[in-house]
């Protein structure tokens, strides 16, 4: 059976703080994501909290990309989920290296299939 989509959710330590704070810098980087996937952008809402902090998605026709972003520690949560064609990693790693995350972990769920699998993607790793 064919998969419905691809999630990758993936864990982002040792970011670039002023990165993670800006607003404008964390949409720019998504909306980049979705294009360089191939993805067909629909919305675009980014949130940024006080003192610190963005939340945001970008909802694509096939599906979406998130993130929370948490600079005091140098950490964003983000999920890339497609569905089609599309391969959900090349999103995720461009997030990754435009956040200058040092350490990752990433995993990867097939989508519309029955029963969750979880596979891993890459374990944690120092640049």
């Amino acid at each position: 059976m064919e998969t419905v989509g691809r999630h990758v959710i993936a864990e982002l330590w040792g970011c670039n703080f002023e990165k993670l704070n800006d607003i404008d810098k964390i949409e720019k980087i998504f909306v980049e994501a979705a294009l360089k996937s191939g993805a067909e952008i629909r919305e675009v809402a980014f949130h940024k909290f006080a003192p610190q902090g963005v939340s945001g998605v970008v909802i694509i026709s096939e599906s979406h990309l998130t993130i929370h972003t948490f600079p005091e520690h140098g950490y964003a949560s983000i999920d890339v989920y497609t569905c089609g064609d599309l391969d959900p990693t090349i999103a995720a790693n461009y997030i990754a290296e435009s956040l200058e995350a040092n350490s990752r972990e990433t995993v990867e769920l097939p989508r519309g299939m029955g029963p969750v699998q979880v596979k891993k993607v890459r374990d944690s790793f120092v640049y």
